[in-house]
């Protein structure tokens, strides 16, 4: 079973890097938005420090969105997807393995980038590690909801419209206590129950989001 996991794994990353224009369209839009803040709102070092962690966050969020159409989609044309449903290994495992693949070209590589944006904002020293730390937490949790909406969606005519109205309101609270913890070790207050609480979210997906995505995909091929 995990065999077949990793060579799903395997296989994404090779599609991802035969295709980079794809893969790296999430981050292109990130640095571009992120780089019209300073212009449009002024290059006031403390208006962009107070709103720094605030915009990367939501801009990674939305990043995240844009990618997700592709998670399933192409499995869907090609018929892959319906190989997978067959494959003897647990579809909840591969679901696993495709959401990994999809992260580790997507949220990994925002929160790779995120100290340099960070700065890019203004932001003090202690939002260096901070915001990067909170990334790799969420950005997961932001993979594994939104993989449900688009698997829901699948196969629909406007499905990456529809899929982002569905999955924004289960967004809000990942993007809320991201956040607030890096806030909380720029103002020196602290920021480690939030990022517990990250972590608890993350496990809660993992655990849970793999089943209602294998249900959505059984439910979508027929």
């Amino acid at each position: 079973m995990l065999s077949a996991a990793s060579a799903l794994l395997r296989r994404d990353l090779r599609l991802a890097l035969r295709r980079p224009g794809e893969s790296l369209l999430g981050i292109v839009f990130f640095v571009l938005a992120l780089s019209l803040f300073p212009l449009g709102v002024g290059a006031s070092p403390e208006i962009l420090a107070r709103i720094g962690a605030g915009v990367i966050w939501v801009l990674a969020l939305l990043a995240v969105l844009l990618g997700l159409e592709r998670l399933w989609q192409s499995d869907h044309e090609d018929g892959s997807l319906e190989l997978l449903l067959l494959a003897a290994a647990p579809l909840e495992l591969l679901v696993v393995a495709k959401c990994l693949a999809h992260w580790l070209t997507s949220g990994l590589i925002l929160a790779a980038a995120s100290p340099l944006l960070a700065l890019l904002m203004g932001l003090p020293g202690e939002a260096l590690w901070a915001l990067p730390a909170a990334l790799l937490l969420g950005t997961p949790t932001l993979t594994l909801l939104g993989a449900i909406g688009a698997a829901l969606l699948l196969g629909s005519r406007r499905g990456s419209v529809l899929a982002a109205l569905l999955v924004l309101p289960l967004y809000i609270p990942v993007l809320i206590f991201g956040v607030s913890a890096v806030d909380g070790y720029v103002m020196g207050l602290g920021g480690r129950p939030q990022l517990l609480i990250l972590a608890a979210m993350l496990l809660a997906a993992l655990a849970l989001a793999p089943f209602a995505i294998a249900a959505a995909l059984r439910l979508a091929a027929e």
